[in-house]
Formats: structure tokens, C-alpha cells, sequence
């Protein structure tokens, strides 16, 4: 069975990007959590530490839409070539400047900004390449394996980075990352063959403004995908606020610090693994959106409400395992969805304004987050007489004020997942033949 699994011979081109890919995307997710370490030790502050995350999707928010548009018309290999020599770039920087020894928050968060534009045009040219290399019969899979490499990068980043960075400091962790990119360069540049698209003439006598004009169209007449996209938008409001939480909340907590921050981290990485192996198995389900709408109200609420009421770490991890576990599920199906309903030679373009209209909420999320924590919950709970009731749910000491927000991002979440599935009612979605 494994064999089969493994072995199919239409997947193999795929096998091969995915794999080199998810090694190349380990080695940064390695040096990004060195970092984010680094920057919250350096500075105490949640903001200025969720502003690394900020710069990061800043330029997919304001540049997705013309880079889908471009990416569309140029060549899918050389672009995602390109993205990822100008990223292994950046990190050499950090190197250097970590060597001369004047690396401040600043650079990190130039640099972040530099990868997040380098993301944003890699994104779609990465997607579209993924969908002519892969039958669509074979879509779920892929989508189950792509997920499940995310969940063992998820999974390996904090243990490793850990550990190299404590055999060999910063070092050795961003010469890991190099290696890693080097192994994923080369795997694409010669042997990533990919197949001619019907685009045609058509598009590519379109001038940057049609090209745009084209993708909003295309998504406009297509309003399930629309609606679901805004409803991730949605989503990823909590999930981002959440994540420039986490860490406020555990490295501070009496019961918490770097290594309870790895393993609640580690924990988030073995539920979307377990989800992804799921995923892979699991036949498709009769009602794609009725699943999208109940992983993630599942999710957000299990996570965001046991997590902040424990002070214990084990806890913090099931709640991660609980949260998590859905998610690629929810992805899957989102994923499927897509690829049927958009046509391959509009997809660059498409998932670029998807990445915009899904993706803007980050930014803002992870300020409000930092900046809620920073300027009025933690604040409020050290006001807080011992026994009121916000003290007797989050307790008075370190990170209580991140626990406050992480419950009140549950109530939010809540909020959010009803008022999409009153707007996705009128929808159903048919498998293609």
C-alpha cells in the first residue's frame, strides 16, 4: 500500500518539487524561529516582535495582485529560480550582519519585507506549477502531502533550531538554511520540467492592467470562492492575533520559557501532521463547504478557550493538538474547491488577489495583537484587583494579558464562523468529472 502510495509514476515531478521545497521551507522556518527568539529577548516587547510578521505580509497585501498578474505571463520555473536565490540573499545578510556583530530589530525587519515580496511572487507561480504537474484526480493528495510537510517542518523547526543553535549558535542554523536551499535550488533548475500551459497568445497580449482586471473578474464570477476566501480572511484575523499572542504568552509564564514555547509549538506541528496523513486517506467528503465551516469553528474555539484557563504546559499542547488537527482538512477542501472552479491559465493571477483579499488580515491581526497586549491587556490584569474575576481565569503574572486576549479571540472566532455560514448557505459546490 505504502509502495503504491509512494510510487505513483504521474506524481512523480510532483514528489520531487514537493519534497526539495518543504526542505528548503524547513531551513528558514529554522532560522525564523531562531530569530523571533532573539527579538523578543532583545526588546520584551509583543509588538515590536509581531512586527517581523507584519513586514512579512505587508507585501502580499499591497503587491499580490500585480504579482499574480505578472506571474501569470512569465515562466513559472525561472520565476520561482529567481524568488529563491534573492531569499537565500537575504539570509546571508542576516548572517553577515550577525557576524559584524550590529544585527538590530530594523535589519530583521527590512529583510523580512524583502522575503515577504519575494513571496508574494513565488506564491502563485508555485501553485499554478503544482497544478500542471498534477492530474486532478490527484488534487487532495497532493494538497494532504503539501500539508503534511508543513506540519513536519512545524513539527522539526523548534526542536532543531534549538539544538543547532546551541551545538554551533546563529551560525550553524543559517548554514543549514543555505543547504537546505541549495539542495531545493538545484532539484528545480534540473529536474522540474514543466509542462507548456494553453494560456496562449491571448494573455500574453494583455497589458498588467487587464491581466488584473481579468483575475477580480474571474473571482467575481465565481462567489463561492470569493465568499470562502473572505471567510479565511476572516480566520486568518484570529490566527494572526493568536500567534503574536503565543509567544507573550508562554516565554513569560512561570511555567513557561523557550523550551515550553518548542514543545506547544512542536504540538501544533504533530496535530497538522496526524490531520495531513488524515487528509491523504480520507475519501472525499459529500459537502466540502459544510467542512470548511465546521473544522474551523472546532479550531479556533478549542484552542483559543483551554489554552489561556491552564497554566500547565501539557495543556497548552493538547490545546494546540485539538486546534490544529482540523486544519488541514479545512485546507484540502478549500484547495479542491479552487483548482476545480478556477481555470489553470487564470490561476496565477487568481491566487494572487486571493492572496490579498485572504492575507491582508494578517498584518493587521498581528498588530492589534501585539499592540492589544502591549497598550491594554496586560495593563489591565496588572490592575486588577486578585479577586476579580479576570485574575481568578488568567492569573496576575507573566503573559495573563495575552491569555485574556487568546480568550477573547475564541468569542471573536465564534462570531465569525456564524456569520459566514449564514453567507455560504446558498452555496453548493459539484465535483468535477
Amino acid at each position: 500500500m505504502k509502495n503504491r502510495f509512494f510510487k505513483t509514476p504521474e506524481l512523480k515531478t510532483f514528489y520531487i518539487l514537493w519534497s526539495t521545497q518543504a526542505l528548503s521551507q524547513l531551513g528558514s522556518t529554522m532560522t525564523s524561529f531562531a530569530l523571533t527568539l532573539w527579538l523578543y529577548q532583545s526588546t520584551g516587547s509583543a509588538l515590536r516582535t509581531a512586527l517581523l510578521s507584519i513586514c512579512s505580509y505587508a507585501p502580499y497585501v499591497l503587491l499580490s495582485v500585480f504579482a499574480g498578474a505578472l506571474s501569470d505571463r512569465w515562466d513559472k520555473k525561472k520565476t520561482m529560480l529567481v524568488c529563491d536565490a534573492l531569499a537565500a540573499m537575504s539570509t546571508v545578510a542576516v548572517f553577515l550582519l550577525l557576524r559584524l556583530g550590529i544585527l538590530v530589530p530594523w535589519h530583521l525587519y527590512l529583510l523580512n519585507a524583502l522575503n515577504g515580496l519575494m513571496n508574494t511572487v513565488q506564491s502563485p507561480a508555485s501553485d499554478v506549477a503544482i497544478t500542471l504537474i498534477t492530474p486532478r484526480k490527484y488534487y487532495q493528495r497532493a494538497s494532504g502531502l503539501r500539508s503534511f510537510s508543513s506540519s513536519l517542518t512545524s513539527i522539526l523547526h523548534p526542536v532543531l533550531a534549538t539544538a543547532l543553535y546551541a551545538l554551533g549558535g546563529m551560525n550553524l542554523v543559517i548554514a543549514v538554511d543555505l543547504s537546505t536551499f541549495a539542495v531545493a535550488f538545484l532539484s528545480l533548475l534540473f529536474f522540474i520540467t514543466l509542462p507548456e500551459e494553453n494560456a496562449g497568445r491571448e494573455e500574453e497580449s494583455e497589458s498588467l492592467p487587464q491581466a488584473i482586471r481579468g483575475g477580480l473578474q474571474c473571482l467575481r464570477d465565481n462567489p463561492l470562492v470569493l465568499r470562502l476566501i473572505f471567510f479565511l480572511a476572516g480566520v486568518n484575523l484570529v490566527a494572526s492575533a493568536f500567534d503574536a499572542a503565543l509567544p507573550a504568552f508562554v516565554l513569560p509564564h512561570p511555567m513557561g520559557g523557550e523550551g515550553a514555547l518548542g514543545l506547544v509549538t512542536s504540538s501544533a506541528g504533530i496535530a497538522m501532521l496526524l490531520g495531513s496523513l488524515l487528509v491523504s486517506a480520507l475519501p472525499a467528503p459529500k459537502d466540502r463547504i459544510r467542512v470548511i465551516l465546521l473544522t474551523m469553528v472546532f479550531s479556533l474555539t478549542t484552542d483559543n478557550f483551554l489554552m489561556p484557563l491552564s497554566s500547565r504546559p501539557y495543556v497548552w499542547c493538547l490545546a494546540q493538538v485539538l486546534g490544529y488537527l482540523p486544519v488541514p482538512l479545512m485546507n484540502a477542501n478549500l484547495d479542491v474547491i479552487v483548482r476545480s472552479s478556477i481555470p489553470s491559465h487564470m490561476q496565477g493571477r487568481v491566487y494572487a488577489c486571493r492572496n490579498a483579499f485572504q492575507f491582508f488580515t494578517i498584518p493587521i491581526g498581528s498588530f492589534l495583537g501585539g499592540l492589544l497586549i502591549d497598550r491594554v491587556c496586560e495593563p489591565y490584569i496588572a490592575q486588577c484587583a486578585p479577586e476579580s474575576l479576570a485574575v481568578r481565569l488568567f492569573g496576575q503574572s507573566g503573559g495573563s494579558g495575552a491569555g485574556l486576549l487568546i480568550f477573547c479571540l475564541g468569542i471573536a472566532a465564534i462570531v465569525i464562523c456564524g456569520i459566514f455560514a449564514l453567507l455560504l448557505r446558498p452555496y453548493h459546490f459539484t465535483e468535477p468529472s
